[in-house]
């Protein structure tokens, strides 16, 4: 089993950062690709970005693309989603997820957290 426990939400105006946490204990962090996914109010769950093991390798959805950074500190057991330039379309909750085989938006996640709520104010 991986707990898993998001950290970081809040309440921001458009234009804003803001730098979510997920911190895992249990198995092996570093045995595990990381995936964060967002779900708006009245929306489905929709793929934001993943990590794989090493933290070598990325892939995000076009929507954050070049306004969202995935990384990792496997020593601390932590992956992290930095936000930038948000807009109030990124208004979800936000949902951090471990997989062992892969990283894309298709591969299955094994393991969820309870989610974060991020909220954009126009």
């Amino acid at each position: 089993q991986v707990q898993l426990v998001e950290s970081g939400g809040g309440l921001v105006q458009a234009g804003a950062s803001l730098r979510l946490s997920c911190a895992a204990s249990g198995r092996t962090f570093s045995n595990y690709h990381m995936g964060w996914f967002r779900q708006a109010p009245g929306k489905e769950r929709e793929f934001v970005g993943a990590i794989n093991w090493s933290g070598i390798n990325k892939f995000y959805a076009d929507s954050v693309k070049a306004r969202f950074t995935i990384s990792r500190d496997n020593a601390k057991n932590t992956v992290y989603l930095q936000m930038n330039s948000l807009k109030a379309e990124d208004t979800a909750i936000y949902y951090c997820a471990a997989s062992r085989s892969g990283y894309s938006p298709t591969s299955k996640y094994d393991y969820w957290g309870q989610g974060t709520q991020v909220t954009v104010s126009p």
